[in-house]
């Protein structure tokens, strides 16, 4: 059995505008080690600054491919997978890592038709079994938990946020830097961004990437109060079901679901949801799920690991303001 690739492991580092990682990076770092040797690949000609080459260091990433895309616009899929792909053949890399987000998971698809690539989206983990890469991801609302064999000589793998417990090496490296010149496709040119709105900014965190995160379903009857508070008093995400975005209760961006957001938080609250298929197919990999609702016959309970049967307009108020109790004690 071999343990490792032979090829680099890509690690796609994600990246704030200001510079700064996001937090699944490090997760994937962490994965990325036990598959091979790992090179951060960086979009954008400047590349990363001291603080983020020292924290790249300190998860064992042996070279930084910074790819300078020549004014191509980075947001573009089109623009990143032909990037990639281009890399990839270019340094015979093994396999390729990057967060499952909306975005990233058309650039996993993309660069599958682009390079020939085994795909697997939404995967849990990743390991190396006889020389091949092997991706377990749950399927069918979330009831089966299957093993992919990739067959090919690159793999591409887009995990879930959450996926694995960030871990950086006993002695770090130094990362070695490389520029790499893009020459684009013509087709990948095609898409031009005419305009961009950017979204009011909140100090939540990103509901795809958040270790707790509390949901509203059809039982908040458009009122998210209790669910925003408790989720603000534990430092998490708001979420909702699909009807709850259909009625226009709250942007479809915080819907989970097989449409919707995929998440894997430690910690899943889902208040007046009742736990219907694609709901569950979405969140159903979290660590522990907690369900309030009115109804003892609703599906959510066969899943979760602690279900209250009550109002969730009296129960979410009165776990907030015990929490908020329990931290003015701590100080």
């Amino acid at each position: 059995m071999t343990n490792h690739l032979a090829g680099p492991v890509l690690v796609l580092l994600d990246h704030a505008p200001d510079g700064t990682l996001r937090a699944p990076v490090l997760e994937l770092l962490t994965l990325g080690r036990r598959l091979g040797s790992v090179h951060g690949v960086w979009l954008g000609a400047e590349g990363p600054g001291g603080d983020v080459l020292a924290a790249l260091g300190a998860y064992g990433v042996d070279v930084v491919d910074v790819l300078d895309l020549g004014g191509a616009d980075a947001r573009l899929t089109p623009v990143v997978a032909d990037a990639l792909a281009d890399l990839a053949a270019a340094l015979g890399a093994a396999a390729l890592l990057l967060t499952s987000s909306f975005d990233n998971k058309e650039v996993a698809g993309r660069l599958g038709v682009r390079s020939g690539a085994g795909v697997v989206v939404d995967a849990s983990d990743a390991r190396v079994v006889d020389g091949r890469v092997v991706a377990d991801k749950t399927v069918l609302a979330g009831t089966w938990t299957t093993s992919c064999a990739v067959r090919t000589p690159f793999a591409v793998v887009a995990l879930k946020a959450n996926s694995a417990q960030p871990e950086p090496v006993a002695s770090p490296t130094q990362p070695a830097v490389v520029a790499h010149p893009v020459t684009l496709a013509d087709d990948a040119r095609q898409a031009v961004v005419v305009e961009r709105q950017e979204r009011t900014r909140s100090d939540r965190p990103a509901l795809g990437e958040a270790q707790v995160v509390v949901v509203g379903g059809r039982g908040t009857d458009g009122d998210f109060s209790a669910v925003e508070e408790l989720a603000d008093v534990l430092g998490g995400a708001v979420g909702a079901t699909r009807v709850a975005t259909d009625e226009g209760w709250i942007g479809h961006d915080a819907q989970i679901g097989q449409t919707g957001v995929t998440i894997a938080p430690r910690l899943y609250i889902g208040a007046g949801v009742s736990g219907a298929v694609h709901h569950r197919g979405g969140m159903q990999a979290s660590g522990v799920i907690v369900a309030v609702n009115s109804d003892p016959e609703s599906p959510i309970f066969e899943i979760a690991d602690l279900g209250i049967v009550g109002d969730l307009f009296t129960v979410l108020p009165q776990a907030t303001q015990e929490l908020r109790r329990i931290k003015a004690a701590q100080g």
